[in-house]
């Protein structure tokens, strides 16, 4: 493999592979199910939430932030971010299926999964929760008093990931985009994550939040962190969020 092989659309003087879905093999399940703790049906009332209405303002004022006040996210605005980032509108197909969200992914695979690192959040335990995108709860993965250690250590000791009241950590199951597309299936998983965090980014503004994607964090450390093997399931992507304070980052 050349050295930005993962960057080409189409490999030159290599042959397509045949696809495991054009082999007629089943498709991989359009979500992980952890099933490990309790589930917590999610809000969808966002309308008093909304700060700022206007995408072009929203646009213009996207900008990383690393500092964020002490004040906890409340449930319907955890849901919000979470609706508004792979929130799924509608499943379709019978024997074939495909999730449409709020957030495109090639082939309408959507290989991520989300995780939330939550330290202050009104109404949920400190732990590390699961997003279950088709029916919008959460599930509890496990409870932690020390979890602003632990994501630090993840995210190379940069302390301020470590400060949030929440952290976004997204995970990746290649072989849904595999399975579709074998000889693009890295690029259009990362492609994917953009995708994800952007939206973060825009609707963090609409609610007066700030976030700052992060993909320089140990992978094993990392994988530890959510519970995944770093094989099948991997950690591709992470982003910190809590409220805006007075000081602006870049």
């Amino acid at each position: 493999m050349g050295k930005w092989d993962v960057l080409r659309g189409y490999r030159e003087n290599q042959e397509e592979s045949v696809s495991e879905e054009k082999k007629g093999l089943p498709q991989p399940a359009l979500e992980t199910v952890r099933g490990e703790g309790q589930e917590i049906s999610l809000p969808t009332d966002f309308e008093e939430l909304l700060v700022e209405r206007d995408m072009l303002e929203i646009l213009k004022d996207r900008h990383s932030i690393r500092r964020y006040g002490e004040a906890p996210l409340t449930l319907k605005e955890l849901s919000f971010l979470l609706w508004y980032t792979q929130g799924t509108k509608k499943v379709v197909g019978r024997t074939k299926k495909a999730a449409f969200k709020t957030v495109p992914s090639a082939g309408a695979r959507h290989p991520l999964e989300c995780y939330v690192a939550v330290q202050r959040v009104e109404g949920l335990t400190p732990g590390l929760y699961h997003y279950r995108s088709l029916s919008h709860q959460l599930e509890l993965i496990y409870e932690s008093e020390n979890l602003r250690e632990r994501v630090t250590k993840a995210a190379y000791d940069q302390e301020y990931v470590g400060t949030a009241p929440v952290i976004f950590i997204w995970t990746a199951v290649p072989r849904r985009t595999y399975w579709r597309y074998p000889d693009q299936a890295e690029k259009y998983v990362l492609l994917d994550a953009g995708h994800v965090c952007e939206n973060l980014y825009l609707i963090c503004s609409a609610i007066g939040c700030g976030t700052c994607g992060v993909g320089y964090y140990r992978q094993e450390e990392s994988d530890r962190l959510v519970g995944v093997d770093g094989q099948e399931e991997l950690t591709v992507y992470m982003a910190p969020v809590g409220k805006k304070t007075e000081a602006a980052e870049a």
